[in-house]
């Protein structure tokens, strides 16, 4: 009686722990999900995490059809080739012109001797700029006072026009202020045209 009881309480104290494990396997599965996420973490910091699933089936990789960049790609190209271009050699000659040049110093001009326009700036590019590239102001200043003499004489053009028109409306003696010349050629040509017709039809 005493075994048979003492196996009988083994048994219950089994299905007790039996049945308080069967209360953790919610437990169980959570840590086993953290333990796969775990191991799915990418090692570098930020980076997104990329989970493939096995299919079966297997077969060939598809190519994925996307939009061409091939005109981007061209335009970054062409971009970063001028801008090198342009640049470079610009750094260049700055540095060049900063290091080895120097700005100008400011001196007594000599007894006979007339500065040019350039060698007033200070700076050796911008003295470049003026001697190489821009008028002098004396052209720009000759240039402004062509231009006001061209239209004071289109000015005084207009107003003999207008006293000419004024005049030939208040008299009516003429068609226009203007000449067309004839052309003789034209009139010598039709008249043996015309003298050709005669000789032909006769009378």
């Amino acid at each position: 009686m005493t075994i048979v009881s003492n196996n009988r309480r083994h048994l219950s104290i089994e299905m007790a722990v039996w049945s308080s494990l069967r209360s953790l396997r919610p437990l169980s599965s959570l840590l086993s999900n953290f333990k796969q996420a775990k191991s799915c973490v990418n090692p570098v910091k930020n980076a997104p995490i990329v989970q493939r699933a096995n299919m079966s089936g297997g077969g060939h990789r598809v190519m994925d059809i996307v939009p061409s960049r091939w005109q981007w790609h061209r335009f970054k190209d062409i971009l970063h080739y001028y801008v090198l271009l342009g640049v470079i050699p610009m750094t260049a000659v700055i540095l060049y012109a900063n290091i080895f040049i120097g700005p100008a110093q400011l001196t007594e001009i000599p007894e006979g001797y007339v500065p040019k326009h350039w060698e007033y700036y200070r700076h050796p590019i911008t003295r470049f700029i003026a001697r190489y590239i821009l008028q002098s102001p004396q052209q720009e200043y000759e240039k402004m006072l062509h231009m006001v003499y061209e239209e004071a004489e289109r000015m005084k053009l207009r107003k003999l026009e207008k006293e000419v028109k004024a005049k030939m409306a208040e008299r009516g003696d003429y068609k226009a202020y203007y000449y067309l010349p004839a052309y003789p050629k034209y009139y010598r040509y039709s008249r043996e045209l015309g003298e050709k017709l005669e000789s032909i039809q006769g009378d």
